[in-house]
C-alpha cells in the first residue's frame, strides 16, 4: 500500500537526469517532472516520471518511455499530466494516479487527430519489420512482450516468413504537443492475398509504400500502388533496408518516379531493422495523411473489413466506423443478413483487444455480440443501429473471383460434417475462399474449393489440417472452363467429369491472364522462352531502367497453375518477380483426357488439356501411375484416352512366382525354358 501522496516524501523536480533520493520509509513513492521529446519537433513534452519503493531497499524506476508504453496501450490518449486538466490539482492527480488504472484518465482524441493507414509492399520488402518498429517506438507494445513479426499471429506465418492475414493495431503518438491516434493495418505482400490488401485499403485514408532499397520496384509493388490509387489514398514512399551494403536508394527513387509516377522528393529513407528514420515516418503520417471526415452525428454505418470465429464468444467482427458512433450495449443491425444483436463488447486493437465504452466515426475497432451463425456477419457488410437505421448500406467490397480450383476430401468419411463446419468458419476469416459440395466415386463426399492462387490453396489446406485437426486428400488444381453447347447454352465447368459429351459441345473457352514479369536484362531470354512454352501470347517489353525490363504476356491460367512461378524463379536465379490479372475467356482447342485403369475410367484423374499437349500429359500420367499403383495377381493396363482413342499406355505386370530362384548357374537356355513355361500357364 503506497503512503500518502501529499506527504513530504514526494519530490517534484525538473531534473531529468537522475531521480531524487527516497526517505527511508517502508513504502514510498516519488514523482518528478521531466521532458522527453517524442518527435523531431523542437517542442519537448512535459512528463511525469514515477518512482516506486516497495518494502525493501531496492527502488523501481518507470522511465518516460515505459510510462508512454503503458499509456499507449489504450486508444484514448492525451497528455497524462496535471497541465492537461487545469481543474485537476497536483495532489488530486497523484492520488488518482495510484488509486485508478491509467485508462481512466484517457479521453477521446478528436477526429482531426486520427490517422488511418496501411503498409503495402512486395513480399519480403520489410513490412512486418517496419510494423514491429512502429509498435515499439510508439510504446504500443512493451519491450518484454516484443518479438519478431509481432502482428503475424499464426504459426504458419512465422514458419514461412510471410504475412497471410491483415492485422490491425492502434498506436499513440505525440507530435508538437498534440496527441494523435494512429490506426495501422499490416497487409500481405504475395499476389495470392491481394484481396486482403484491397480490403485494408478501403478502411484507410493513406498508405506507406515500402520499397526495398536494394531490390527496387517489384511486380507486386506496382499492383499495390494501383490498388491504393483506385481508393484515392495518400501514398508516402518509404525506402527500407538502406543499411544494406547493396542498397541504392538514389536508383530506387528514380525507378519509383519513372515506373509509378510518384513524386519522391520527400521519400523517407529508413532501416526498420536498425530503427533508422522511424520517427520521420511517424511525423510524415501525422502531417501528410488526411484525417477521416467527422460524421459522428449521422446514423451509424460501420464497414466490416475482417472477422473470425471464437469458440467461446462467437463471431468477432473487425470494423471501421464510417458514420455515427457505437456504444457498448447498443442494439445493432447487420444490413446484409438482416439480423440484429446486442453489442456485448466493443473495443480497439492495440494490438491486443482492449474494451472501450464507445467508438466514433473514423475509428477502427472490434465488436462481440454472441453471434453464433457465421453467415450473419460477412466481410463487406454494413453495421447500423437497430432503432436508427441508415438509409443506404456501404458499397462493401468487390467479390473475389477464384482462379484455381481443387477438391478437398476427408481421409475418413466420417469427418465430412467437421470439414463443412471448418470451411464455413475459415471462410469467415478468409473471404476469398469459395466452396461447394462435391461427390467422387473414388473418394466419397467432399468439397470443390476455389482459391486465388496456388499459395492460397496451400495455406488453406494447412490451416484446415492444423487448426481443425482434419486429414485431407487434395486433388490436382484446375480452372473454370466455359463450354458453348450446340443448343446455345453456356456451361461453366470446373470439374472435368462434368464436361458435356463431345457431340453436345460446340467449343470450349479457357480463362486467360495478363502476366507482367519484372526481371534483370540478363534473364529476358529464358523467361520469354518459358512464357512461349506455356502457350503465351507476347504483348509488350519495355526497359524500366538500364538494367531492368518489364515483359508482358497473355497466357492461359491453366498453364500458370502448375509450376510456372517455380520455373520463373529458377530461370532467373530468384531475381524476377511476377504479377497477374484476369483478362477474360478465349476459345482454345481443348479436349478431355481420360485415364483408364484395367479398362475402367477413373473420373477423379480426368483432366482438360490442350490438344497439342495431350500426348505429353498422358504419357507423364501413365508413367507416374505405374510407379504408384501396387502390383496385382494379374496384369493391369493403364491407358490415357481421348474418347475411345488410346494415346499413351503403360502396363503393370502381374505378381509371379520367382521360377529362376533355383537357377543359380547353368546355361541361359534353362532359364528361358522356365520363363516360357510360366508364360504359357
Amino acid at each position: 500500500m503506497a503512503t500518502d501522496l501529499s506527504s513530504p516524501t514526494l519530490l517534484l523536480s525538473r531534473n531529468n537526469t537522475s531521480a531524487p533520493r527516497f526517505h527511508q520509509t517502508r513504502n514510498s513513492l516519488s514523482l518528478y517532472r521531466t521532458t522527453y521529446p517524442l518527435s523531431n519537433s523542437r517542442t519537448a513534452i512535459p512528463r511525469l516520471r514515477l518512482l516506486c519503493r516497495t518494502s525493501g531497499t531496492h527502488s523501481t524506476s518507470v522511465s518516460d518511455v515505459e510510462f508512454a508504453a503503458e499509456v499507449g496501450q489504450h486508444r484514448l490518449s492525451k497528455e497524462i499530466s496535471p497541465s492537461s486538466s487545469p481543474s485537476l490539482s497536483l495532489s488530486r492527480f497523484q492520488s488518482l494516479l495510484c488509486l485508478f488504472p491509467l485508462p481512466q484518465f484517457l479521453v477521446q482524441v478528436p477526429v482531426a487527430n486520427i490517422r488511418n493507414f496501411c503498409i503495402i509492399a512486395h513480399i519480403d520488402h520489410g513490412k512486418s519489420t517496419l510494423a514491429d518498429k512502429l509498435l515499439q517506438m510508439t510504446g504500443t507494445v512493451q519491450q518484454r512482450e516484443m518479438k519478431d513479426q509481432f502482428l503475424d499471429s499464426m504459426d504458419l506465418e512465422r514458419e514461412r516468413g510471410i504475412t497471410i492475414k491483415l492485422q490491425a493495431a492502434r498506436m499513440r503518438y505525440v507530435y508538437e504537443n498534440e496527441p494523435y491516434c494512429l490506426n495501422l493495418i499490416d497487409t500481405p505482400g504475395h499476389v495470392d492475398f491481394s484481396y486482403e490488401v484491397s480490403r485494408s485499403l478501403a478502411a484507410c485514408e493513406g498508405a506507406l509504400l515500402v520499397v526495398d532499397a536494394s531490390q527496387g520496384v517489384e511486380a507486386q509493388t506496382l499492383a499495390n500502388v494501383y490498388l491504393a490509387l483506385e481508393n484515392n489514398l495518400e501514398i508516402i514512399p518509404v525506402l527500407n533496408k538502406i543499411d544494406l551494403p547493396g542498397a541504392e536508394p538514389d536508383r530506387v527513387i528514380h525507378e519509383i518516379e519513372e515506373v509509378i509516377g510518384l513524386d519522391c522528393s520527400n521519400a523517407i529513407r529508413c532501416s526498420a531493422k536498425e530503427g533508422i528514420g522511424i520517427t520521420d515516418i511517424l511525423n510524415a503520417i501525422v502531417k501528410r495523411i488526411p484525417s477521416p471526415c467527422d460524421t459522428a452525428k449521422l446514423p451509424l454505418r460501420a464497414l466490416i473489413f475482417d472477422s473470425y470465429y471464437d469458440p467461446y464468444r462467437g463471431v468477432i467482427v473487425y470494423f471501421r466506423v464510417i458514420d455515427g458512433s457505437i456504444k457498448r450495449g447498443d442494439r445493432i443491425y447487420f444490413m446484409a443478413s438482416k439480423k440484429d444483436y446486442f453489442a456485448d463488447e466493443i473495443g480497439v486493437l492495440s494490438p491486443n483487444q482492449l474494451q472501450v465504452e464507445e467508438l466514433y466515426s473514423g475509428e477502427v475497432g472490434y465488436l462481440s455480440a454472441s453471434i453464433r451463425s457465421v453467415a450473419d456477419a460477412r466481410v463487406g457488410g454494413t453495421v447500423t443501429h437497430y432503432n436508427r437505421r441508415a438509409e443506404n448500406s456501404l458499397p462493401g467490397y468487390k467479390e473475389a473471383t477464384p482462379m484455381v480450383f481443387c477438391g478437398l476430401f476427408p481421409v475418413d468419411a466420417d469427418q465430412f460434417p467437421e470439414l463443412r463446419d471448418a470451411l464455413e468458419k475459415l471462410q469467415l476469416n478468409d473471404a476469398a475462399l469459395k466452396f461447394e459440395p462435391e461427390t467422387s466415386s473414388a473418394m466419397g463426399f467432399g468439397f470443390r474449393c476455389g482459391f486465388l492462387g496456388l499459395l492460397h490453396m496451400e495455406i488453406v489446406q494447412e490451416r484446415l489440417e492444423r487448426e481443425y485437426n482434419l486429414s485431407l486428400i487434395t486433388t490436382a488444381p484446375s480452372v473454370v472452363y466455359r463450354v458453348n453447347c450446340v443448343n446455345g447454352d453456356t456451361v461453366e465447368c470446373s470439374n472435368p467429369s462434368l464436361l458435356p459429351e463431345p457431340g453436345k459441345r460446340l467449343s470450349i473457352e479457357e480463362p486467360f491472364v495478363k502476366i507482367e514479369m519484372l526481371t534483370p536484362k540478363d534473364y529476358i531470354g529464358p523467361l520469354m522462352e518459358l512464357a512461349q512454352d506455356r502457350r503465351g501470347d507476347f504483348k509488350e517489353m519495355k526497359f524500366i531502367t538500364e538494367n531492368r525490363a518489364s515483359i508482358t504476356y497473355e497466357l492461359p491460367l491453366a498453364e500458370m497453375v502448375g509450376d510456372f512461378f517455380d520455373q520463373l524463379k529458377s530461370r532467373s536465379k530468384g531475381y524476377a518477380s511476377m504479377e497477374y490479372t484476369f483478362v477474360g475467356y478465349k476459345e482454345s482447342d481443348l479436349i478431355k483426357l481420360d485415364i483408364q485403369i484395367n479398362g475402367d475410367p477413373v473420373e477423379p484423374l480426368a483432366t482438360i488439356v490442350h490438344k497439342d499437349k495431350a500426348y505429353a500429359v498422358g504419357r507423364a500420367l501413365t508413367q507416374k501411375l505405374k510407379e504408384l499403383i501396387p502390383r496385382q495377381m494379374f496384369k493391369v493396363p493403364i491407358q490415357a484416352c481421348i474418347g475411345s482413342k488410346v494415346i499413351a499406355s503403360e502396363s503393370l505386370p502381374a505378381i509371379r512366382k520367382d521360377v529362376l530362384a533355383k537357377c543359380y548357374g547353368g546355361d541361359i537356355t534353362r532359364k528361358k525354358k522356365l520363363l516360357k513355361k510360366q508364360r504359357l500357364c
